[in-house]
């Protein structure tokens, strides 16, 4: 898998796909991620990417021309399954919509900044508009990653145990069940007798009742 991203502040994403799981992904092969100043397709040697909004009002808006010449040369060199724009007003984002994106060959995440983006560049450019929730950042680089982290832990590989990833919370509109570790005993706060039975069959039977007993008191939307 490949992923672009598209900023114009690039360095605020450096660190976040330099270490952990996400660098051993790239180091092994299993994806690779660009990111792409916007500023290096601007039309002028201010480097500028923004302007004034047509009609008045506070706030700058993110020029077609610079985004229009970088999504242009990136398709002009593959072909994209998605070209995402991370905004508050797309579609929430959700673990069935990282399942899908998972199994795709190459994305590209553009990510706004100001008031966001020319209207233009969401009718003719983007094929996916995401929100990660009901609120609103300084710009779109912390969803381009939250994006992509939940993506590229999803691919075969990435994972030392890829069973760890359908166990995850929300894969069968489910929460995940209580974890424990050592030690069994923490003063007087004992692990739960059953996980140290070592009976698979029951284990498993106690973790999807408790996954469901959790859904249902913590988020019952998700089994209606």
């Amino acid at each position: 898998m490949r992923i672009d991203i598209i900023t114009c502040l690039p360095r605020l994403l450096d660190s976040f796909f330099e270490h952990s799981i996400l660098k051993r992904a790239q180091e092994a092969g299993h994806v690779e991620v660009y990111v792409h100043d916007l500023r290096d397709y601007s039309l002028n040697k201010q480097r500028q990417v923004d302007d004034y909004a047509f009609g008045g009002g506070a706030g700058m808006v993110m020029t077609i021309e610079p985004i229009a010449r970088c999504i242009r040369q990136l398709q002009s060199e593959r072909n994209y399954d998605e070209v995402i724009y991370v905004t508050p007003d797309g579609e929430r984002f959700a673990q069935k919509t990282a399942n899908r994106l998972s199994m795709v060959e190459n994305l590209i995440i553009l990510c706004g900044h100001y008031k966001g983006v020319d209207e233009r560049v969401r009718e003719h450019f983007i094929t996916k508009e995401i929100s990660i929730g009901d609120y609103v950042l300084s710009g779109g680089e912390l969803a381009a990653c939250v994006i992509a982290d939940s993506i590229i832990r999803l691919i075969p590989g990435v994972l030392n145990d890829e069973t760890s990833a359908l166990t995850d919370s929300f894969q069968d509109n489910l929460l995940a069940p209580p974890v424990y570790t050592r030690p069994a005993d923490f003063e007087g706060w004992s692990v739960p007798d059953i996980l140290l039975s070592g009976h698979e069959a029951k284990i498993a039977d106690w973790r999807f009742q408790q996954s469901l007993d959790r859904t249902r008191t913590r988020r019952p939307d998700l089994l209606s």
